[in-house]
């Protein structure tokens, strides 16, 4: 599965750099479909292929993530992280 298409890439530019709101809305959302981890992600930056966002999994915090390591990582069976396809636009006070 393709984790970032250009669609979701344009989504990421349209909502654009969102520290200095309260209830930032989060763009695409990434799973471990064989562990605890998920990432919530509010910011992509295109030329670092760096993710900032909600991360939950031991720790539940904010944090940068790369899109390089979540479509590197290979679990116990093989598989890979995916990006939730169902999920839309969601406030994280709505997630959290």
């Amino acid at each position: 599965m393709k984790l970032l298409t250009k669609e979701i890439e344009k989504k990421f530019a349209k909502v654009g750099r969102q520290e200095n709101v309260s209830d930032p809305l989060v763009v695409a959302k990434f799973f471990d479909p064989q562990g605890s981890y998920t990432w919530y992600a509010t910011e992509y930056d295109p030329q670092s292929k760096v993710f900032f966002g909600w991360v939950h999994g031991h720790d539940k915090e904010w944090g940068i993530f790369s899109l390089r390591e979540l479509e590197s990582y290979v679990g116990p069976f093989m598989l890979g992280i995916e990006r939730d396809i169902y999920f839309g636009y969601q406030r994280i006070s709505e997630i959290i």
